[in-house]
């Protein structure tokens, strides 16, 4: 007891200003440098037995305002780079410079995604100091008449005249044949012009063409125009094949002239805020992870809908379907990046690693757990809306679906028994595209008498909406205020607009900077597609032998009455058809 005698006399002395010896600043065995919220002080200074001078507390609180302030150092291409342990092309210091080169310039993609996509990254700050944009195509343009297209391109996004006026002056030209090389070596001619002033040349072609002329393109602009002062990428739009033989040749033509670190496949969904941070909201949240599982969940919903039809692409369309247009890969890679297991990092491939195991997982999808559609012609009021086969670029008598849902299953522990219901159409009553995870009932709710006989309209559930309106909110249930007992249905919202005040990037703007920086997270790996192929490729050769007539759905409906039993069947219904307000 001495000793314990001893420090409470030192430290009284001190706190009353004795002439005792001052004891020594150490914090009490019991106390813990630590604090629950950034920005407060730590438990040590706020102790009864020990306080610190006003120096000491202003340089904790500086402490943490530096630690604040890091947190918000504006973006550009180096500290996206150190975020993801990506290789630092030293393009801020203009040791590096990027060439673009889009073959199909002149096309739909390239004059209303690709060409804006590069202003905005531009505009942004987020392109190399040296960068040039070249355009190939058939079409026989100079380059002030290229630059004219490009300035039409560009001229509804906000922007200063120099800014303008410069990104034009790094476009140029140059007309040829896909299937030519000699203009493929004009075109490296000309792009080496453009290079001479720095020692490292990187390019990437972007590949806006059809699926046909990829191993033309790709064969010439390796033997012609592949940088032999940095490295080559090439940016590949889908479809990648219509099943899994005609995937496996076209990605056997390809490695014949390219590696696969060169090719990067896009699907420009993944490119969407929603599926960005669709990782970020699981894995850095404690209280997802104990509910991301069969336990919990009784349903996944991936979900996409247009409000309009083929409208002169039927010609296009009607070889494919909604199946291969959409499910296969849109919908079929959120479903991945939403079950896959926490990855070992961030790295790509870490994180491909991951969704290709629950592809590998997922069971063979069916025909008895798929319903077709096509939509039919309506009129609303004085509005005749047109069917499918009205469209003169579609086949007379097709059958290709416009509709299509379908239930997959992941046969994992921790999806064993869940049914991820997949649905994608056009022509319907909305646009949208949604991730809705119902939760399961309650067990023994005790509120059941108030909630009403139809639980499943009060069933927790997690929104993420991708588009439009981007959002995330959960449905829970609330005491209605007021002195009896009643109990509402409300939502738990983050929308985007409201508490983000930015412009959300575009989907082509995250992945040619993904590409730029080789940032492969949100590209397709070719075992990727091998796997959902062979998922899905029994499916639609079944459709196709059997000749399955797709049922009709009014244009502007919700979509074919079989889609409503198909989630029947799981005891369950489409969430998107209810009113969540």
């Amino acid at each position: 007891f001495k000793g314990f005698s001893s420090m409470i006399r030192m430290v009284s002395t001190r706190n009353t200003g004795g002439s005792t010896a001052a004891a020594p600043r150490r914090a009490p065995r019991h106390s813990v440098i630590s604090s629950s919220r950034r920005g407060a002080l730590p438990r040590i200074l706020r102790s009864k037995l020990w306080r610190p001078s006003n120096s000491e507390i202003q340089r904790c609180h500086t402490r943490y305002a530096v630690e604040e302030a890091s947190d918000t150092s504006p973006v550009s291409l180096t500290n996206v780079c150190e975020a993801y342990c990506l290789v630092d092309e030293k393009w801020e210091t203009g040791e590096s410079t990027l060439s673009f080169c889009v073959v199909g310039a002149s096309g739909d993609l390239a004059k209303k995604k690709i060409l804006p996509a590069l202003f905005a990254l531009y505009n942004q700050g987020m392109m190399p100091k040296q960068f040039t944009i070249f355009g190939y195509a058939r079409s026989k343009l100079t380059h002030d008449e290229f630059r004219e297209l490009v300035n039409k391109c560009v001229s509804g996004m906000k922007a200063s005249e120099d800014k303008v006026a410069y990104f034009l002056s790094r476009c140029f030209y140059q007309p040829g044949q896909y299937d030519a090389l000699e203009d493929f070596e004009t075109l490296n001619t000309l792009m080496t012009e453009q290079e001479r002033s720095v020692e490292k040349a990187n390019r990437i072609f972007y590949l806006s063409i059809p699926p046909q002329i990829f191993t033309a393109v790709a064969q010439n602009a390796s033997r012609a125009a592949s940088s032999s002062q940095g490295w080559t990428r090439m940016i590949v739009e889908k479809p990648f094949g219509r099943d899994t033989e005609s995937f496996k040749q076209l990605a056997a033509e390809l490695y014949e002239h390219l590696q696969e670190e060169q090719i990067y496949r896009i699907d420009h969904y993944l490119g969407k805020e929603l599926i960005e941070n669709l990782t970020v909201l699981r894995f850095a949240n404690l209280v997802f992870e104990p509910l991301w599982c069969r336990d919990y969940i009784r349903s996944v919903q991936v979900i996409f809908s247009e409000d309009f039809g083929t409208e002169g692409r039927g010609g296009y369309f009607d070889n494919y379907g909604i199946i291969r247009d959409v499910i296969q890969n849109h919908l079929l890679q959120i479903m991945a990046l939403f079950a896959m297991e926490q990855p070992a990092s961030l790295d790509s491939e870490d994180i491909r690693d991951e969704k290709v195991k629950v592809l590998k997982n997922m069971k063979q999808v069916s025909l008895e757990d798929c319903v077709l559609g096509q939509y039919k012609g309506t009129t609303n009021g004085d509005k005749t809306l047109p069917g499918y086969l009205e469209d003169e670029t579609v086949p007379k008598g097709s059958t290709t679906e416009t509709f299509a849902a379908c239930a997959v299953f992941i046969d994992n522990p921790r999806w064993d028994g869940v049914p991820f219901l997949l649905k994608a159409g056009k022509a319907l009553s909305s646009r949208v595209a949604e991730i809705r995870v119902q939760f399961r009932h309650v067990p023994g709710n005790l509120y059941r008498n108030k909630l009403g006989i139809d639980l499943d309209r009060t069933t927790n559930e997690l929104v993420i909406r991708i588009q439009p309106d981007e959002a995330i909110y959960l449905k829970v249930n609330n005491k209605i205020p007021g002195l009896g007992l009643q109990i509402d249905t409300t939502r738990l919202d983050l929308s985007y607009k409201s508490k983000y005040d930015a412009l959300l990037p575009d989907a082509y703007e995250r992945l040619i900077l993904d590409c730029i920086n080789g940032d492969r997270r949100l590209f397709i790996r070719a075992d990727e597609l091998e796997v959902a192929w062979e998922k899905f490729t029994p499916l639609l050769e079944e459709i196709e032998k059997k000749k399955v007539q797709p049922e009709l759905y009014p244009y502007g409906s919700r979509g074919p009455l079989g889609a409503h039993y198909l989630a029947a069947k799981y005891r369950v219904r489409w969430a998107d058809l209810e009113d969540d307000e």
